[in-house]
């Protein structure tokens, strides 16, 4: 198995995890969820040099954390 497999795993498994807490409403947790797999899926972008990946999770991430900074 890749490296980036691995990393793909763990940052879908993180996201996964956000949105349970966020079903359950554990706040804020919830955010450190999505916060660390949101990071994960950036570093698959870079590994796997997609642009799109990348931009769209970094936009995510801004968007998260402007989101808790306003709560």
């Amino acid at each position: 198995m890749k490296r980036v497999d691995g990393v793909e795993g763990i940052a879908t498994a993180k996201q996964l995890v956000g949105y349970g807490l966020t079903g359950l409403n554990f706040f804020p947790r919830n955010i450190l969820g999505f916060v660390i797999g949101i990071a994960l899926w950036i570093l698959v972008g870079v590994m796997w040099k997609n642009l799109g990946i990348m931009v769209a999770h970094i936009g995510a991430l801004i968007a998260l954390l402007a989101g808790y900074v306003n709560s």
